[in-house]
């Protein structure tokens, strides 16, 4: 963990992206919560997901509350797409830092379009995550497929992409498939721009970082509901 932060100094602003239900609400939620420990300048974060209805990052909004993450979100009408405010002076504001939560895939991405000038600013970090066990993530073709579509829209620079692993299938994901997940990974993307990350249930997290040689960071699962928790 204290190795990803480390490459992110001087970063005040940061995105998530990816194809839908790659887990980028999971790792914004755990990465915001870390950061409000870290930082000595507020945290906001800023769920941006007009998508879908469930897995969203507003549902954890008492829990950053709670590590002291200001959340901003806009509630939704029925099915109508809408886009909270105040993003943008906080973007431009040095005094405070930026976490946000961008819908899946390209049409998601459609939202932080009038934002680009800014995220592609240097103070930016634009995390891009491929969980291989999706099914337009799981080939060369289709990772190209959506991240062209999702960089067409947002405007957002290839070269300003961090790429990040998330090998998980859910609650009971192992550790050989979060290891052989993020192999996959590599071996599909590593030669056009190298894995920074990847991510693991933390209570796995450790054994992953030995069987790793990248950074792992440890999630506390947060977006989950009751029907789908079973007994172990």
């Amino acid at each position: 963990m204290e190795r990803i932060f480390a490459q992110l100094e001087g970063k005040k602003n940061f995105i998530f992206l990816g194809e839908a239900g790659s887990g980028k609400s999971e790792l914004a939620v755990n990465f915001a919560r870390q950061l409000a420990r870290r930082a000595d300048r507020e945290v906001h974060f800023f769920d941006l997901d007009m998508t879908k209805p469930l897995f969203r990052s507003r549902d954890a909004a008492a829990d950053l509350e709670q590590s002291g993450v200001i959340v901003h979100f806009q509630e939704q009408f029925m099915d109508a797409p809408t886009l909270v405010g105040g993003v943008t002076p906080t973007l431009r504001d040095p005094n405070v830092l930026a976490v946000l939560d961008v819908g899946g895939d390209y049409i998601g991405a459609r939202s932080i379009g009038g934002f680009a000038p800014m995220l592609n600013r240097e103070d930016a970090a634009v995390f891009y995550l491929i969980n291989p066990y999706r099914p337009w993530s799981d080939t060369i073709e289709h990772i190209d497929e959506t991240l062209g579509k999702i960089l067409g829209v947002s405007h957002v620079q290839l070269s300003q992409l961090t790429l990040v692993s998330n090998p998980n299938n859910g609650l009971d994901t192992t550790l050989p498939e979060i290891v052989d997940g993020h192999r996959r990974t590599v071996e599909l993307v590593g030669e056009y721009i190298p894995v920074s990350f990847t991510c693991a249930r933390e209570e796995l997290a450790q054994a992953a970082a030995a069987a790793l040689d990248v950074p792992v960071f440890p999630l506390r699962l947060t977006l989950t509901y009751p029907w789908l928790i079973r007994e172990r």
